[in-house]
């Protein structure tokens, strides 16, 4: 039986940036912006509080962020893009060494949002260089499905319009469609 194999269809890509210091964003946006091009969207800044996980080593009082680039990529360099945000963050880490930013790259398609991680899991794949991924939500019945391992922030109506928003930039892009607007 001979099989066509086909490459993978362009992905949008995103980062989810956390800090106590919201001049971070803009500075690791920047650094961000030259490597991966352009934004065409960012979020608001929210405050995050939806677990203790970080609070050690970068304190209480996280705000998040999230920013979507406008050139698609494949989705097989999503690995390398998480090495390169882990090179970002290592360039604002505190006296202790700890972290000052949380760089958390993903993409999402017509169909899912992805997520990757240097930690392993029972519902995570490893994609190579040390780095794993998961399939966050799916999109099915025109809005964002919620799986049992999807994280407390993921599930809020605040994260599901802006994916939702950025999923219609998306497929706008994948059409060879216009540019939309910067913020939401």
């Amino acid at each position: 039986m001979n099989k066509i194999l086909r490459d993978p269809h362009q992905v949008k890509l995103f980062v989810g940036m956390l800090s106590q210091d919201v001049s971070l964003f803009e500075q690791a946006g920047e650094i961000l912006k030259n490597i991966f091009g352009p934004s065409d969207m960012e979020s608001l800044v929210w405050p995050w509080e939806h677990t203790e996980y970080y609070s050690k080593e970068m304190g209480t009082g996280l705000k998040r962020k999230f920013m979507f680039f406008k050139n698609l990529i494949d989705p097989g360099t999503i690995s390398e893009t998480k090495l390169k945000t882990i090179e970002i963050e290592r360039q604002y880490l505190n006296e202790k060494g700890g972290r000052t930013i949380n760089l958390d790259p993903g993409y999402l398609d017509s169909a899912k949002i992805v997520l990757v991680s240097t930690k392993d899991f029972s519902h995570r794949i490893y994609l190579g260089n040390g780095i794993y991924g998961e399939v966050t939500l799916i999109y099915s019945g025109k809005n964002y499905q919620i799986l049992p391992f999807t994280y407390p922030d993921f599930r809020t109506s605040e994260y599901l319009d802006i994916f939702r928003k950025a999923r219609e930039i998306y497929k706008d892009a994948s059409r060879g469609g216009g540019t939309p607007p910067l913020l939401y």
